[in-house]
């Protein structure tokens, strides 16, 4: 049934100008927690939909979920990263962390994976509106929970728990193909307006070089300090000193600082 959905979901991704679809499996075989978001990276995939139907004890439960990871499980993705810092370096641009130490590999990490769960959750917002306009929803916000299939630490996931197969009136109305149709195109409208709402970053190799983005430097003032510096633009003072290579003062007017981009650039 989920497989169906998935299948809906993927023509209708296929059809839109400028987007591609990318299913995890295509057949009834089972793929690792952890392989699925890794498939969907090296694919540089700008949003992960992993689509379930629920169960609980009970017939009376019904209803749409969606889920986006908890602090609690990036946390302890983030220490798995961060125990593999080679690994790691492409969530932030591009730049090896195996010389650095871990306070500053940590830092950089929490920025990327920070934007992350706050893009996970604004593509979870946008999926729940569109389905309350399919039937009802057990949940009216998205939950969080440390699912370890959400754990990309660069791509916006999120799960989608479509209907109760414990509930045998849900059961029975999700394995019709349309309403597999109805819940497919539910999901593609969030995912549209979380899109729209939130433009991906380009691929990395389609970005501008560093030399023709004069807007993500920052020409020091006189007075000038470098926690203001970090403050203006929303970002730890560590990850700014480690990006530029300072020490603990603050820099002399004129210094032209590197910016990191939203997503960490290198």
């Amino acid at each position: 049934m989920t497989l169906a959905i998935a299948r809906e979901l993927a023509k209708l991704v296929a059809q839109e100008p400028g987007m591609r679809p990318l299913l995890i499996r295509d057949g009834d075989y089972y793929v690792g927690l952890l392989q699925r978001f890794e498939k969907a990276r090296r694919q540089r995939a700008d949003v992960f939909v992993s689509i379930h139907a629920d169960a609980v004890p009970g017939r009376s439960a019904n209803g749409s979920s969606v889920y986006a990871l908890s602090e609690k499980g990036a946390s302890s993705a983030m220490a798995r990263r961060l125990a593999d810092k080679e690994n790691a370096a492409d969530l932030i641009g591009g730049v090896s962390l195996n010389d650095k130490d871990d306070m500053l590999a940590h830092v950089l990490l929490d920025l990327s994976h920070n934007k992350t769960m706050q893009d996970s959750l604004s593509l979870g917002d946008s999926i729940l509106v569109e389905l309350q306009r399919v039937g009802p929803v057990h949940l009216r916000h998205v939950a969080q929970a440390g699912f370890a299939v959400l754990k990309s630490p660069d791509i916006p996931s999120v799960l989608v728990e479509t209907a109760f197969i414990s509930n045998p009136t849900e059961e029975k109305k999700l394995r019709t193909p349309a309403f597999q149709r109805q819940l497919a195109a539910g999901i593609f409208r969030g995912i549209k307006r979380h899109l729209v709402r939130t433009p991906a970053a380009p691929p990395m190799s389609a970005q501008a070089e560093p030399e023709t983005e004069p807007a993500r430097e920052h020409v020091v003032r006189k007075g000038e300090t470098l926690a203001a510096i970090a403050r203006q633009y929303n970002i730890h003072v560590d990850a700014l000193r480690f990006l530029n290579d300072l020490g603990r003062g603050n820099p002399p007017a004129g210094v032209r600082l590197r910016i990191p981009s939203r997503h960490g650039d290198g």
